[in-house]
């Protein structure tokens, strides 16, 4: 049976991981580290091309980082055990608080406060993380193409996962769209840390992870951002 609908009226993108870039005063940590940096581990590939195409196409604030996630990932917790990098994590307490200020508390700042500011309004909102990853993880293929990541006990993120993924089906049926894949929607995240603070009746929050392969390339990014902003407004959420 098809939840009852939870109808947003205001989105907001995010995109933790939306480049590779190493601050000039950080340089020395990721000398010979290039071809990492280049890969799904130093930033979601493609992901910022699909977020920007898609806050274009449906007139949504965004807000996103292009700093390497192995800096700090603005996607952990700030204890979490992956929230620095095996580049960053042997640095002394007061640099990785340092690293902290200047990147990790903005992100996070900025996106609480729109979400504040919208709610205070009287909005319901919808908060989309899009995220990118690589189509083969330790000899394992994902089987995937694009999934939509949220907590099934939340009656807004149920109901919007459900329409959206239908509406996905209806316009391109060739994709794989699974729930939770390749993470459960409720693991650690920001999206996470933002449900402790806005309730269901005002706050869903879906994490939208494209299969790398995909979106290599800028018209590939554009196609997926199409896809995804059509289908939000067939299945009613824009």
């Amino acid at each position: 049976m098809c939840p009852d609908a939870w109808h947003p009226t205001f989105l907001l993108l995010t995109c933790e991981h939306g480049g590779n870039e190493v601050p000039e005063v950080y340089a020395r940590l990721f000398r010979g580290a290039g071809e990492t940096l280049a890969t799904h581990r130093g930033y979601d590939i493609g992901a910022l091309g699909v977020a920007h195409r898609m806050a274009a196409l449906l007139a949504a604030p965004i807000v996103f980082s292009t700093v390497t996630r192995l800096l700090i990932d603005l996607n952990r917790s700030i204890d979490h055990p992956g929230a620095y990098s095996e580049f960053t994590r042997g640095l002394d307490a007061e640099e990785r608080a340092s690293i902290a200020e200047k990147y990790y508390t903005p992100h996070r700042s900025s996106v609480t406060n729109v979400l504040r500011a919208a709610v205070g309004d009287g909005h319901r909102v919808l908060h989309v993380g899009i995220h990118s990853c690589t189509d083969i993880l330790e000899c394992e293929e994902r089987e995937l193409d694009v999934s939509l990541l949220f907590d099934p006990d939340r009656a807004s993120e149920l109901s919007v996962c459900t329409r959206w993924r239908a509406a996905l089906m209806d316009i391109d049926g060739s994709n794989r769209y699974p729930f939770n894949k390749p993470y459960l929607g409720t693991d650690d995240g920001l999206v996470t840390t933002l449900r402790a603070e806005f309730s269901s009746d005002v706050y869903a929050g879906v994490e939208v992870e494209v299969r790398q392969g995909m979106i290599q390339r800028a018209s590939e990014q554009a196609t997926i951002g199409d896809l995804l902003a059509a289908s939000m407004r067939a299945a009613g959420l824009v």
